[in-house]
């Protein structure tokens, strides 16, 4: 991960080997933060799997907060799907 801003409220995230599979999720979490004020990514280019995503914050709090907060909400997420799966699965093997 890159990062380009000329101040911490409104920075410009470079991710890396990434689409719009994370870009879209992480973009929803991010925005639910009542501290951002704005959002949003581009893919750079169809042959490239980079994401530019921009974050600017209304001035409370660095824009790597809620780039880390959006993060580790997502996992979460990604996590409790991964368990109800798992446990879907198992429940529906011991009907068998």
């Amino acid at each position: 991960i890159q990062a380009d801003g000329t101040d911490g409220n409104c920075v410009t995230f470079v991710l890396h080997d990434e689409d719009h599979t994370l870009g879209n999720s992480l973009r929803y979490m991010v925005m639910k933060n009542p501290d951002v004020e704005f959002c949003g990514y581009c893919i750079t280019h169809p042959s490239e799997s980079k994401i530019n995503f921009r974050i600017q914050t209304r001035g409370a709090i660095p824009a790597v907060e809620p780039f880390r907060k959006g993060l580790n909400d997502l996992m979460g997420v990604c996590q409790h799907v991964l368990n109800t799966f798992e446990r879907s699965m198992k429940e529906y093997r011991a009907q068998r």
